[in-house]
């Protein structure tokens, strides 16, 4: 196993997958020390510090900050959430870890990282892929697919009236490939931890691939009663999505994510969309399905079940 002090990013979770605080408990529960950077000091912090990780409070958008959380470590996790900011922190992360002699730099990024990528914070992924590749801090590529927990979020919003869930997704066909953070912070770990991991790999995660249908009919498995969908349109959604507090950035590439599901004509058998067995190769467990996930939330918050937000 590799040793040595991790830096991990995010670790006290935010309101998207929160993989940063599942690497940092994982991390932390196999006796791998942890740095966490977090962005406030609160509960959340101080259940990572009751864990045994070693607190830095600092800013993914200075330098200096990064610099100084990097002096010691022999590995990081990188994740950022979707806002504005993600080339200057992968930026600032790939010249402090180079500077620091950081060996490995596992960075999150979602399902698909090109050129033509069909959203504008898809297309900055691979502009900061090849960031930290040209830094040469043996950087290891997690491409995931939408968290389980960014789908409930968004399905929740519906959940609480007594009309359908209403989303741009076209027809009830569209497929969207889904993953657990929690598995993709199984991975992450897994791969923070091997002996060697080749410089530049790509992992992509996918957990299922239901389509429309499929994921409403399990909400309203797991909430006991009848759920009916409704597709609207983007400027719909957009609109309620901005209304309800939505980061713009993430708007505007949610919008353009569920535009290209609906024309892509995915099936879950599509090349490139089929649920990999990197979960259980290098998380040590098979992918957890979309309902047992949705169970696990209910019997967290019973009382909201899966109509509260993530």
């Amino acid at each position: 196993m590799m040793k040595g002090l991790v830096l991990v990013t995010g670790a006290a979770g935010g309101r998207q997958g929160q993989t940063g605080r599942h690497v940092s408990e994982m991390l932390l529960a196999r006796g791998v020390p942890v740095r966490a950077f977090v962005h406030r000091l609160d509960e959340r912090s101080e259940h990572l510090r009751r864990l045994g990780a070693e607190l830095f409070l600092g800013d993914l958008l200075d330098i200096a900050s990064v610099q100084r959380a990097v002096q010691g470590v022999a590995s990081i996790y990188f994740a950022y959430p979707v806002q504005d900011g993600l080339l200057e922190a992968a930026a600032a992360m790939a010249v402090a870890a180079r500077e620091a002699g950081v060996s490995r730099l596992v960075n999150l990024m979602m399902l698909r990282s090109s050129a033509d990528a069909p959203t504008p914070r898809m297309r900055q992924n691979y502009l900061a892929e090849q960031i930290f590749g040209w830094a040469g801090v043996g950087v290891a590529h997690i491409n995931a697919a939408v968290f389980y927990e960014n789908i409930r979020a968004l399905v929740a919003f519906s959940l609480g009236t007594d009309g359908p869930v209403a989303l741009p997704l076209g027809k009830d066909t569209t497929v969207v490939p889904l993953v657990s953070a929690e598995d993709v912070a199984r991975v992450a770990v897994g791969l923070l931890t091997r002996p060697s991991v080749p410089p530049g790999s790509a992992y992509r995660l996918i957990g299922s691939a239901p389509n429309v249908r499929d994921i409403i009919a399990t909400f309203g498995q797991v909430d006991g009663r009848k759920i009916e969908y409704a597709p609207i349109s983007d400027e719909e959604w957009r609109r309620q999505a901005l209304a309800r507090g939505f980061d713009p950035h993430a708007v505007e590439h949610l919008s353009q994510l569920w535009r290209f599901f609906r024309h892509s004509g995915l099936r879950p058998d599509s090349a490139g969309y089929q649920i990999t067995d990197t979960i259980e190769t290098l998380g040590g467990a098979k992918p957890k399905s979309f309902e047992a996930f949705l169970r696990e939330q209910q019997a967290r918050s019973p009382a909201q079940t899966s109509r509260a937000s993530a």
